[in-house]
């Protein structure tokens, strides 16, 4: 079971903070940051690890705990916000994000990070393994459950698709895939770059449950990933969120893909995120 079992006004308080850290993560990264793809994911990420999945810092190693995949592994900055915020490592390991030697590299690496369970960053490459994973889970008669996050444009690359068919055939339904759709990528918008839309269709077609749900509104979030459908089928949630949520003025801003605040805007971003 989850430790902290938060509520949803805990939880909220929670993003909050974590959108604090991941500004100043970014903001003393030598090598930058994914700033806007950070913030769009923290109350799926806030969610999952402070409500939702069963593990903890001291069952890294229990083979019967949950696992989450970070598949959009550029959003790392935001993932190791929440591990510290767990107590999966040191908050103090923080400020080395992408320094030298660091356990916090700029994509998520295994055997440097605690907490990490696949090396991402190569779009793509997330939901593949995930799928083995729960397969694996299947044939040996586990509870566990497999969840993963995927980003919008991510869903371009084929292998998604691929391992889509796999686990359907399959029937797993200890596979829960959340598309953090915040219709922005490197260069632009998705649906110009590379239309997924109708997405919702699209896996429907690919045999799996689908449910939509406010990837910013906690309330929506918990609610959706507490009554997914049980009927033998892999479960896709389309989190309909925005890149940079939380922060006027990175939000929605395509430029904030690989950009960090800096001067002025820490403090901005700070005052707007101010517990209330």
């Amino acid at each position: 079971m989850n430790p902290f079992k938060l509520s949803v006004e805990q939880l909220e308080k929670k993003a909050r903070a974590i959108r604090r850290r991941i500004i100043t993560l970014n903001a003393n990264s030598p090598a930058g940051g994914h700033t806007g793809a950070d913030l769009s994911q923290v109350e799926i990420l806030t969610a999952l690890y402070f409500r939702l999945l069963n593990c903890a810092p001291d069952r890294t190693g229990d083979p019967t705990r949950d696992i989450y995949i970070q598949s959009k592994g550029h959003a790392v900055g935001g993932y190791y916000c929440v591990l510290a915020e767990a107590g999966y490592f040191p908050e103090s390991w923080l400020p080395t994000y992408q320094h030298a030697d660091s356990h916090l590299p700029g994509h998520p690496v295994k055997h440097k990070t605690p907490g990490i369970e696949l090396n991402t960053g190569a779009l793509g490459h997330g939901l593949p393994v995930a799928v083995g994973i729960a397969l694996a889970a299947k044939k040996d008669h586990s509870n566990r459950r497999v969840f993963v996050v995927t980003g919008d444009g991510e869903l371009a690359e084929g292998s998604n698709w691929e391992a889509a068919l796999v686990a359907s055939h399959y029937g797993l339904d200890n596979l829960t895939i959340i598309n953090d759709k915040n219709k922005l990528q490197l260069a632009g918008a998705t649906r110009d770059i590379l239309n997924t839309d109708p997405l919702a269709e699209k896996w429907l077609a690919f045999g799996m449950n689908v449910t939509e749900c406010a990837g910013n509104n906690m309330q929506s979030v918990v609610e959706t990933l507490e009554n997914l459908p049980a009927n033998g089928k892999p479960n896709v949630v389309i989190a309909n969120t925005e890149k940079g949520f939380g922060i006027s003025f990175i939000q929605s801003r395509p430029e904030w893909h690989h950009r960090v605040p800096k001067g002025d805007e820490i403090e901005q971003a700070m005052e707007e995120l101010k517990d209330e």
